[in-house]
């Protein structure tokens, strides 16, 4: 059996998945299990060890299983540590998301190199889920929208501050006002500080998304379907116009897929892992 351990890292938040394989070849994997930890710039490699065996641990799971690991990331500083990681504790060095890796999608970009790893992968994901044209929608320290066309060609998108960024950046500069939950105020009209600030928060990026989900459609194609993902995802879903699926495990299904694009052949023998 093969199994395959995707990861993301992120600006704020480092998200992990378990893909097993019946067969070694051919098949695509089924997510078994899934973990989100957060994003410490100062860890070591051993610390980063400890906290995956007991991730795997706690789930039942022992690290000797992984047979494959491919990691994104758009935290420069810690991809060297997490390679580290993976070639101490999984015997083997991972495949990196990055130029040069095949993925299927040509870039349109005009400079394919300042594309981050995890707007292709969430791109590449969207397309097999639900084909093309398709907007992939990421809710996360920024909330990014990633733009495929009916051929599969990654052709750009758009990025502003996510709504825990904004939040933060306003809290920072506004004395008088206070950290709030992202939740539904009973209405748009807040009567208390706290629900003007749900408000503006919540209908405000549901408004902001409609909004830029038109203006692509229009350059797009108005068939143009649209899918989101990330923590906030589901909330913002279900106050706009357009989002027709919420995916969480989107970027890590994008992962399986270009690890299926890119993994070793089936007569390439494997090292003998420690036990």
């Amino acid at each position: 059996m093969t199994t395959l351990l995707v990861i993301d890292i992120g600006n704020t938040n480092i998200s992990l998945g378990l893909f097993d394989y019946d067969d070694g070849a051919g098949e695509h994997g089924e997510l078994s299990r899934h973990w989100r930890i957060g994003t410490h710039r100062d860890q070591t490699s051993d610390e980063v060890a400890l906290s995956i065996a007991g991730l795997f641990g706690h789930s039942g799971r022992d690290v000797g299983c992984v047979t494959d690991v491919i990691i994104s990331s758009v935290v420069p500083p810690l991809l060297p540590i997490w390679e580290r990681v993976s070639t101490k504790l999984f015997n083997q060095p991972p495949i990196i998301v990055g130029p040069g890796i095949r993925t299927g999608m040509p870039v349109r970009y005009e400079n394919p190199r300042e594309v981050g790893a995890d707007r292709i992968v969430n791109a590449l994901a969207a397309f097999e889920l639900m084909g093309g044209p398709v907007i992939a929608v990421d809710f996360g320290t920024a909330t990014t929208f990633d733009c495929v066309s009916e051929d599969g060609e990654y052709l750009g998108g758009a990025i502003f501050p996510g709504m825990h960024t904004s939040m933060e950046a306003l809290f920072d500069r506004a004395s008088m006002l206070h950290r709030v939950e992202i939740a539904r105020p009973r209405s748009v009209i807040g009567k208390t500080t706290t629900a003007a600030l749900q408000s503006g928060l919540l209908f405000g990026y549901a408004g902001v998304v409609d909004s830029m989900v038109e203006r692509i459609r229009g350059e797009l194609g108005a068939g143009a379907r649209v899918v989101a993902t990330g923590g906030l995802a589901g909330r913002v879903a279900n106050e706009t116009k357009v989002i027709e699926k919420v995916e969480p495990f989107l970027t890590l299904e994008g992962l399986r897929i270009i690890f299926e694009k890119n993994r070793p052949k089936a007569d390439t023998p494997r090292k003998e892992r420690a036990r």
